[in-house]
């Protein structure tokens, strides 16, 4: 193959690579663009209050849209997703990447991998029949040694429902997010650092905790905001474990009251009115654009380290 051939095919496969970016990005423009003109009704009619306000009635004329309860909802179930799925992730990543032989390496890279590719009604559905009996139980347990503290207080005998498994559920979902962003991080580390660790008598958790979590932390952060949006905009599985309660639940983690913005939108979406449709609408476009903010933050984080680890 001569030079002239080679220079067609860069540039047939730059002009294809550019059209699919461009197309891509154009996809992304138009959903926002049908969001916000299928929601603009309710924008106008509510205004700023559709964020702030925690009514939400379709029974009166023209109807009351406001989304608040389920924002704190939504940012509460993404919350406890993380603080139980970063430990986890983190320590799967540096297992993998440090501890693990090469074949175990490999088995649990491809079950991280695996899991990551579980269409999200399958983990609902794992969470509704396998996690919820087990979960309740621990929430009793929460309730009755922990209740002195207000998160872990509830007047319901039953965590059916709760915050606490949505939690669950929803770290199940980002765990792979994390940890395979974590890995690939903690895999650019300088190896001499860590074997200098380790020659000075540091031990896995003192080598992880002083080497290769500070030198990796903003490759690190940048898979927390990745999981972070996956868990925001979570739909099919919070539909199946959380009890839909249009109520501000700021911290009651183990009362079956809350929901999340998207599951709003699937439970009201089949019976709606053409003025609840555009205040679901409405309700997608902020749910959207938290989302794009939160990716857009965590790719230029990652690509800021990978940078930063290549010089």
């Amino acid at each position: 193959m001569n030079t002239r051939q080679v220079a067609k095919g860069d540039r047939a496969f730059f002009a294809v690579s550019t059209a699919a970016a461009f197309f891509t990005m154009s996809l992304v423009f138009a959903v926002l663009i049908f969001l916000s003109v299928r929601s603009w009704r309710t924008f106008s009619e509510q205004g700023l209050a559709f964020i702030t306000g925690s009514t939400w009635d379709a029974t009166s004329t023209p109807g009351t849209f406001q989304l608040m309860p389920m924002l704190v909802g939504t940012l509460l179930v993404s919350i406890l997703g993380l603080i139980i799925a970063v430990p986890t992730s983190v320590a799967v990543a540096y297992f993998i990447e440090y501890m693990a032989p090469p074949k175990v390496s490999k088995i649990a890279t491809a079950l991280i991998d695996l899991l990551a590719a579980l269409p999200s009604v399958v983990i609902g559905l794992w969470g509704l029949y396998v996690l919820i009996p087990h979960a309740v139980s621990w929430s009793k347990l929460l309730s009755t040694h922990l209740g002195f503290i207000p998160f872990f207080r509830t007047d319901f005998d039953n965590a059916q429902g709760a915050p606490f498994i949505a939690g669950w559920t929803v770290a199940i979902m980002i765990i792979p997010i994390i940890t395979s962003v974590s890995r690939e991080v903690m895999g650019r580390v300088d190896k001499e650092l860590v074997s200098a660790a380790s020659a000075l008598g540091g031990t896995n958790f003192s080598t992880m905790r002083r080497v290769v979590i500070p030198t990796a932390k903003s490759g690190i952060l940048g898979g927390i905001l990745l999981g972070l949006g996956r868990a925001l905009g979570e739909t099919v599985a919070i539909y199946f474990v959380l009890n839909l309660v249009f109520e501000t639940n700021l911290y009651r983690i183990l009362e079956p009251k809350g929901g999340n913005v998207a599951s709003l939108i699937v439970a009201k979406f089949a019976e709606a009115t053409a003025t609840e449709i555009s205040a679901l609408m409405a309700a997608g476009v902020v749910l959207f654009v938290l989302t794009l903010i939160v990716n857009m933050i965590a790719t230029s984080i990652v690509q800021r380290a990978e940078r930063k680890m290549a010089s």
